[in-house]
């Protein structure tokens, strides 16, 4: 009877030939996920961040920027938020709840200090880019906007509307500013409301504004009596303008 063993010995031969293709492709894969998740690291920490610039500006222009360009920074259903500051002279752009019933804020633009698995998701998946950088302050809702300029810059409506009050901004006992309310064209059932801004003296409850170009006031130093969390992201104290939405009826409750 022929002998069975050369057959054996080929199956062995192939079982190690199988064995030795599934080794390879193996190592390839292996090889193909690190060469994948370095490209993911480099793509999410590799890029240098800039500070955002409007697009089709001149900088030359930019530098001898007095009103701010148009730009939304901010969105609550019909109210758009125009930026508040110059773009050539506004530090940060932060977002942070607020405890007085103020309206969560979509904001436009990337968050500059999101976490690692947001950024590999977007770099992967696309989503949370554009202009401007801005920045969490705190956990909670994005309700109160930030926006950073040093004392003295003028701020400016971010909306077209009416100024419907004008109050004292209180901290620590100490006057700081005022409160300037101003009821949107775009949703009269809304106020937005501006913080920490010494009101321009023409401004009077009546006046109407309109987003960009009407001259509110200019930002008021707090750093004496608040460590402002803006800080984080400027080369200063973190003096800012504040900017919230909230309904009309909530005004009872904060005057």
């Amino acid at each position: 009877m022929p002998s069975s063993r050369p057959t054996r010995r080929r199956r062995v031969e192939r079982r190690e030939v199988r064995a030795a293709r599934r080794a390879r492709r193996f190592a390839l894969l292996l090889v193909l996920a690190a060469v994948l998740l370095l490209a993911i690291l480099l793509t999410a920490f590799g890029g240098t961040s800039r500070a955002p610039r409007a697009l089709g500006i001149d900088p030359a222009a930019e530098s001898a920027q007095t009103k701010p360009f148009p730009q939304i920074l901010a969105l609550h259903g019909a109210v758009r938020l125009q930026m508040p500051i110059a773009q050539a002279r506004r530090t940060a752009i932060g977002y942070h709840a607020a405890s007085d019933g103020a309206l969560a804020l979509a904001p436009l633009g990337h968050q500059g200090n999101e976490g690692v698995l947001d950024r590999v998701f977007h770099k992967i998946f696309g989503g949370g880019g554009g202009q401007p950088t801005w920045y969490r302050l705190s956990d909670g809702a994005t309700s109160a906007l930030d926006v950073g300029a040093m004392p003295g810059t003028d701020v400016w409506s971010p909306v077209d509307g009416t100024v419907i009050g004008i109050a004292p901004y209180v901290v620590a006992g100490h006057h700081f500013g005022a409160r300037i309310d101003i009821q949107p064209q775009s949703a009269p059932s809304l106020i937005v409301s501006l913080t920490q801004v010494k009101p321009d003296p023409s401004l009077t409850v009546g006046s109407n504004v309109v987003s960009g170009a009407t001259r509110l006031g200019i930002v008021v130093d707090l750093s004496r009596v608040e460590r402002q969390a803006l800080a984080r992201y400027t080369n200063d104290a973190g003096n800012h303008v504040s900017v919230e939405v909230r309904p009309a009826a909530s005004l009872l409750v904060l005057n």
